[in-house]
C-alpha cells in the first residue's frame, strides 16, 4: 500500500494536484489541514482530508478514520491536540479509534515515529517548512516489517527516508 501525506499547503492550491500527478500509482492521498482551499476545490478533491486552524470551510470535518488494506488512519490537523507540545492527547486519540496509523499537521515540521506498534507521522509543509529549509511532504509505504516512508520536497526529490 502507498500513501501520499500533505498537509499545510496555505492557499498554493497548484502544489496539491503536482504532488498528485507526480505519485500516480498511490493508493491513498491525505491532506491533514491548512489547505486553505474550500471543502469542493478540484485541486484537493482527490484526497481525504481534514480542517485545519486556517480552514474556514466547516464542511472539512475535524478528523477521519478510514480503512486501508487492514490498517486504520486517523487523521487530524492537530492544533486540536496541541501537537506542537506533546502526542500524548493525539496518542490517547488514536488509541480510542484503534489506530494503525496516525497522520497530522499544525507544527509544519516534518517527522515520523513508531510508538508501541501505531505509526505517526507529519509530513511538514509545502508552504511554511519550520525546522528546516526543505518544503515537504511524506510517501508512506508498507513493508512486510513495517513502513517505509520518504519525505520529499516540492520538486519531488528525496529529502531524506525512514524505515520504521
Amino acid at each position: 500500500m502507498k500513501i501520499v501525506v500533505l498537509s499545510d499547503t496555505h492557499g498554493d492550491a497548484a502544489i496539491i494536484p503536482a504532488v498528485i500527478k507526480s505519485h500516480p500509482d498511490a493508493d491513498y492521498y491525505f491532506h491533514c489541514g491548512d489547505s486553505e482551499l474550500t471543502y469542493d476545490a478540484a485541486h484537493i478533491k482527490d484526497c481525504k482530508r481534514v480542517r485545519g486552524n486556517c480552514d474556514h470551510d466547516i464542511r472539512y470535518p475535524l478528523e477521519e478514520v478510514v480503512e486501508v488494506d487492514g490498517k486504520t488512519v486517523f487523521m487530524t490537523h492537530g492544533n486540536l491536540f496541541n501537537v506542537k507540545t506533546t502526542l500524548t492527547p493525539i496518542a490517547m486519540r488514536a488509541e480510542e479509534v484503534g489506530a494503525d496509523i496516525v497522520l497530522f499537521g499544525h507544527s509544519h515540521v516534518l517527522g515520523a515515529e513508531l510508538v508501541n506498534g501505531t505509526l505517526f507521522l507529519n509530513p511538514g509543509s509545502l508552504k511554511s517548512p519550520r525546522g528546516r529549509n526543505e518544503k515537504s511532504y511524506a510517501v508512506i509505504e508498507t513493508t512486510a516489517d513495517g513502513y517505509a516512508i520518504e519525505f520529499l520536497d516540492e520538486q519531488h526529490q528525496r529529502i531524506t527516508a525512514i524505515t520504521l
